[in-house]
Order: C-alpha cells, then sequence, then structure tokens
C-alpha cells in the first residue's frame, strides 16, 4: 500500500517530529515549506504559505502521486507577539493567511486526490479554545483552524475522509522559545505557571497525529495536548 502525508512545515518541531514517526512507520513524506526538511528521503516542495499556493498546484500533485492513502497534516503556523490593542495589519494578514487561508486552500488542491481512508489532521494549540494576553492574532486563527475542522468533518462525511484537530499545550519547539525569549529551564518554570506538570516533547504530538490519521473513530475530535495545562 502507498501512503503519502503531505505536510506543511516539518522543517523542524513538531512537523519534523511528525515527518520522522510517518517515515518510520513506512510512509512516504511531502514537505511543504520555505526550509527544507533535514531527514532524508523526504521530498521537500520550496512553497510560501503565504503567497501564490494555488500556482503551486501542479507541482504538490505530482510530487504526492496517487497514493492508496493520504494524509494531509496542516502543521506550519506564524506566531507573533500581539494584542487586540496592537495588531498591525501586516502582521494580522500574514497569520491569517499561513495559519488559516493555505489549510483551507490546500485542501481545496489535495482533496480531489484523496481515497476513502485518508484523513487531514489540523495542527492548533490549545489556544483553540481559550484566550491568552499578548497573542491575539495566533488565538485568533487557532480559533478558526478548529472551527475549519469542524466543516471539514460535515462536508467530507461521504468520502469517508476523516479528520481531526490536535491542540498541543506548551511544546518543547524553536518557535515557542523564540516566542517566550527563554532557554529551556526558565520555560519551564512558565509552563509551571501555566499549570502543566512538564513540558511535551514534539514526537509526542506528533504520535498524537499518526494515531489521530490512522484512526476513523476519531473524524470531528479535537484533543487538547497539554500535560495538565489548565484549558
Amino acid at each position: 500500500m502507498d501512503q503519502c502525508l503531505l505536510i506543511t512545515g516539518a522543517s523542524r518541531g513538531i512537523g519534523k517530529a511528525t515527518a520522522t514517526l510517518f517515515q518510520e512507520k513506512g510512509w512516504r513524506v511531502v514537505n511543504l515549506s520555505r526550509t527544507p526538511c533535514s531527514l532524508q528521503d523526504v521530498t521537500n516542495l520550496a512553497i510560501d504559505l503565504e503567497n501564490n499556493l494555488i500556482s503551486q498546484k501542479d507541482a504538490i500533485l505530482s510530487a504526492i502521486g496517487a497514493p492508496d492513502r493520504l494524509c494531509l497534516t496542516h502543521n506550519a503556523a506564524l506566531l507573533f507577539k500581539d494584542t487586540v490593542q496592537n495588531l498591525p495589519e501586516i502582521q494580522l494578514r500574514r497569520a491569517l493567511e499561513v495559519n488559516v487561508i493555505a489549510p483551507a486552500l490546500l485542501n481545496t488542491l489535495v482533496i480531489p486526490c484523496m481515497k476513502a481512508g485518508s484523513s487531514i489532521i489540523y495542527v492548533a494549540s490549545a489556544l483553540a479554545t481559550i484566550g491568552v494576553a499578548n497573542a491575539a492574532s495566533y488565538t485568533l486563527t487557532k480559533h478558526a483552524l478548529l472551527g475549519l475542522m469542524r466543516a471539514t468533518c460535515q462536508d467530507l462525511k461521504p468520502l469517508q475522509i476523516t479528520t481531526t484537530c490536535v491542540c498541543p499545550g506548551f511544546t518543547d519547539t524553536e518557535m515557542l522559545k523564540e516566542y517566550l525569549g527563554l532557554e529551556t529551564e526558565k520555560m519551564k518554570t512558565v509552563i509551571q505557571q501555566a499549570g502543566a506538570t512538564r513540558m511535551i516533547l514534539p514526537h509526542e504530538i506528533a504520535e498524537t497525529i499518526f494515531f489521530s490519521a490512522t484512526q476513523s473513530v476519531m473524524n470531528g475530535a479535537f484533543l487538547h495536548v497539554t500535560a495538565g495545562q489548565s484549558v
């Protein structure tokens, strides 16, 4: 059986861990991102999700081919420090393009190629259902991503394509470190203050994604993967 993972943002963090796990399970991996994934045998397409995604249709479809099962995982995201009082238009539009519009457009390109048993996984955040200060655009877009998953579930039921929204809590990724501006030890203190028992490792989110992609009973579910964080 030919099984393919099409993932955005597999160059680091949760995306790279997910690509690693799917490869270990015998899946082909196609990565869409500006920066290539360093894993061997990953097909990298240098695509900027903020611009001209539709124009890359032929390259994307050629890379995935005609697999028996396709898992489309929307992982790439932009995380900015901003508030509702200070939300620059350009920054808001960038977050919307990458976090919401690109997944929606990528769906339209790929769904016609997906056979029964395929899946669409949305990597959101604990902020898909709650809000925190100083992350306005990220919170807004992750709430929208959960809504997109719910629409996907209802629209694709007749095609037997399943969908899940995985909502990680504080995960030990480069993106979180860059946002907080803290080293790992200081991050642990922040995370404990938020009620989590520990930091989540990227491979743990990857395992949740793989489970969701291969278990049809998870259709329409949203999973808080937070290590006890208050949500």
